[in-house]
């Protein structure tokens, strides 16, 4: 070896030559941290010697490397019996504080460095004749990703903790770990090597002794091969954590707005049937057969298996459960204690408020300002999308509970202050009914109109004729529904004019898709500023427009040019979005946390969907509708009011916790739809959903055991067995080397700290 200058022996080590024992698991790296030990001392000038004792443990097993340092060559091939320094990579290797194999040989004054989320005062009375240094290289190592979930990787952690309690140079573990190709670890060494706190000896202590070793364990003899002879060595006194069983949150079931258990009714309908599907479903929103339709299904936008051979089509499977369910349901019995509600609004929001508060046994009234239930649901959405007669099979479900629906019945802000005087709690759930209206020169011409209006009207069967060329300003799903309805009601050609671009379009993106296939056009990046015509519109000016800075919402906000051009019509339809009607809430009070006011005192009237929240979506509007109803209960009860909280983000299951050489590759299945060139002319309902229900079958069932049996199989010692609907593992010989938890395919298991390591 080439002479470099010598580093000086530093405080913390011992005088040359240098023994060093390393104590790991399998899988922790042991061996890799002993070499990184000697290139450091390498770096140094010193002649070093580094190996490894281990045969065919597997991953979880005790195994000890050795280093040595000297300033001359090295010619002792021998184990390290008495070393000077010794690494702990795992300090439940210390199962009694003392006396054990991995203290054997060290004497006083040796160097103790545990790996240990306890710190050092675990260790002051048990170990007090040695320099012990301590640092939780787990908790690092798992900060960097150093490993995996099931089994985080420690050395290189370990091996920067212990540079600073010899007092090497920083600039000599980073040479060393370069010269190894491991220069990637080095954010976690630097963090050990700044958070290793060290302790010195107490004067006069005594080390302890070396271990008796045990007697030898008696021969075992042939057995039948129908027999399985248990060890007698209980490995799970290895163990520094282990396996458990349990749920973490599946991707869809979190981004659903309603709140559905996505994986647990999918999973039930593939399992037991669609009656067992809808009482999961239903449990969180009534109207499945609605939201199998028209929901934008933010669910499978998250599923995990869009990472793999396409999400699972979520809406079309609760659709499929909503139109085979065999009725209506039965009047929910009425509580021990029934409390009196009235809800203002028979939408969504409204719907889903009743019939929770039904459910649960109380008693409620539902008015509504129109001739029918269903609020947008009924006179904004066109047949081709939601059919009438299965908005009102899921209406019915509502009503079958036993909720007292009235509709013509239009409330207005002395109404509320009755309404609340006269029931335990109100819940005011009234949409938006305003439309936004458009400040732009001639926007009251005749043939400009508003779209929810227009949609509204083709509902009551008044079918508007219309002509020539129409012109839809907006893009959100309204004004899809606009375009596509002009084109059913005559309109020889449709154009969609939108002020930001189509992949900004809140618009369903299937539905942009679907008219764009029946002819409608789309003209982005395009704001209305004056519409002209003799009497009756003929042509509108538009403004080209450009992306400016982000807004609130994180779009960037729509800036209007000085360049415009004119565009020939027949008549415009508007859909800017809608307003709330003020007047609703009662002079003088004020809304706060989605709770009417009445000056500093909150009353028992609450708000919920839109009107709450102006989220936008029958999903959304149906989860919010649910919650209130329980915040309104538990206020009324005076019970704890129920906090809305998304589940931690790690508590998610993502497409690196899936396994997807498990799954089979299989594409989803298509939902019929009527051809585009067929279906533009008439409102038969386009979608015709699946054939079956086998789609449910790619499920990977995120988070949630399926009994498998992949732990079992895959567990190394055989400790897994089936027991009852699930699993257990046996303790006393599970080693927590995490195999089961690493290949466990959905994420459905989880590694969990020793109680003993603590």
């Amino acid at each position: 070896m080439s002479e470099r200058p010598h580093w000086n022996v530093p405080t913390g080590a011992s005088p040359l030559p240098l023994e060093i024992r390393v104590h790991g698991r399998g899988g922790q790296g042991g061996v890799t941290c002993a070499k990184l030990l000697a290139a450091m001392f390498a770096e140094q000038g010193r002649h070093v010697q580094t190996f490894g004792d281990y045969g065919s443990e597997r991953a979880g097993a005790p195994v000890r490397a050795f280093t040595r340092v000297d300033l001359a060559p090295i010619t002792n091939r021998n184990k390290v019996y008495r070393p000077h320094h010794l690494l702990v990579l795992d300090a439940a290797l210390l199962p009694s504080g003392s006396g054990d194999d991995v203290l054997d040989g060290a004497g006083p004054g040796a160097l103790l460095l545990l790996n240990t989320a306890r710190g050092l005062a675990a260790f002051t009375s048990s170990h007090d004749a040695f320099r012990v240094a301590a640092v939780d290289a787990t908790a690092i190592a798992r900060r960097h990703g150093i490993g995996s979930a099931a089994l985080v990787i420690v050395n290189t952690t370990v091996a920067g903790a212990y540079a600073r309690a010899v007092d090497l140079p920083w600039a000599v573990v980073e040479r060393a770990f370069r010269s190894l190709g491991m220069d990637g670890d080095l954010g976690a060494a630097r963090e050990a090597y700044a958070a290793v706190a060290v302790r010195p000896p107490r004067p006069g202590a005594i080390a302890p002794a070396p271990r008796v070793p045990a007697p030898p364990r008696p021969v075992l003899g042939l057995a039948e091969h129908v027999r399985d002879v248990p060890t007698a060595l209980p490995t799970g006194t290895w163990r520094t954590q282990r396996p458990r069983y349990r749920s973490h949150v599946a991707p869809c079931s979190a981004a659903c707005p309603a709140g559905n258990d996505v994986v647990g009714f999918v999973q039930a309908l593939r399992t037991g049937g669609v009656e067992a599907a809808a009482r999961l479903l239903l449990a969180t929103q009534p109207l499945p057969s609605v939201c199998g339709r028209v929901c934008p299904a933010p669910c499978a936008a998250a599923c995990n298996r869009a990472a793999y051979d396409g999400a699972v089509n979520v809406r079309a499977l609760e659709r499929w459960i909503g139109d085979r369910l065999a009725d209506a349901g039965a009047r929910a019995p009425l509580a021990a204690r029934p409390r009196r509600f009235a809800v203002v609004g028979g939408g969504p929001a409204g719907l889903s408020a009743a019939f929770a508060l039904r459910s649960a046994g109380h008693e409620v009234l539902l008015l509504e300002a129109g001739t029918g239930l269903g609020g947008v649901l009924r006179t904004g959405i066109p047949a081709y999308r939601l059919p009438l007669d299965v908005l009102d099979r899921d209406v019915a479900r509502v009503l079958a509970t036993g909720v007292d629906a009235r509709c013509g019945v239009a409330i207005d802000g002395p109404g509320v202050r009755a309404l609340a005087a006269d029931h335990d709690a109100v819940i005011l759930a009234a949409g938006l009914p305003r439309p936004a209206r458009l400040d732009a020169p001639g926007a009251s011409l005749g043939g400009v109109r508003d779209g929810l209006g227009f949609l509204d009207a083709v509902r009551r069967g008044e079918r508007p004729t219309l002509r020539g060329h129409v012109v839809v300003v907006g893009g959100g799903n309204t004004a899809v529904d606009c375009a596509r309805t002009a084109l059913r009601c005559g309109a020889a050609r449709v154009t969609i004019a939108y002020r930001r671009g189509r992949e900004e379009m809140p618009a369903i993106p299937t539905e942009v898709e679907e008219a764009l296939a029946e002819g409608v056009a789309l003209l982005t990046h395009r704001q209305p500023v004056g519409f002209a015509g003799g009497g009756a519109v003929a042509r509108v000016t538009l403004a080209e427009v450009e992306p400016g800075a982000p807004d609130a919402s994180g779009r960037r906000r729509p800036v209007v040019t000085g360049r415009a051009s004119d565009l020939a019509c027949d008549a415009v339809l508007l859909a800017l979005g809608q307003g709330p009607d003020p007047a609703l809430v009662p002079a003088g009070w004020s809304v706060r946390g989605g709770r009417c006011m009445d000056g500093e005192r909150p009353t028992d009237v609450w708000l919920a969907g839109d009107l709450a929240t102006g989220d936008g979506t029958v999903a959304h509007a149906i989860g919010s509708g649910r919650r209130v109803a329980a915040r309104a209960l538990a206020a009324v009860e005076g019970a704890p009011v129920p906090a809305e909280r998304a589940a931690p983000a790690e508590d998610r299951v993502t497409p690196a916790h899936v396994r997807f050489s498990h799954f089979e590759v299989r594409r989803p299945r298509p939902e019929r739809h009527a051809a585009a060139a067929d279906r533009a002319r008439c409102f038969a309902e386009v979608n015709g959903g699946l054939e079956d229900a086998s789609e449910a079958e790619r499920c990977f069932s995120c988070g949630r055991c399926t009994r498998c049996d992949t732990c079992l199989l895959s567990c190394p010692e055989g400790v897994v067995s089936r027991s009852g609907d699930g699993y257990a593992v046996d303790e006393a010989f599970c080693k927590g080397c995490g195999v089961c938890v690493a290949e466990c395919p959905r994420r459905a298991m989880e590694m969990t700290l020793d109680a003993e390591a603590r």
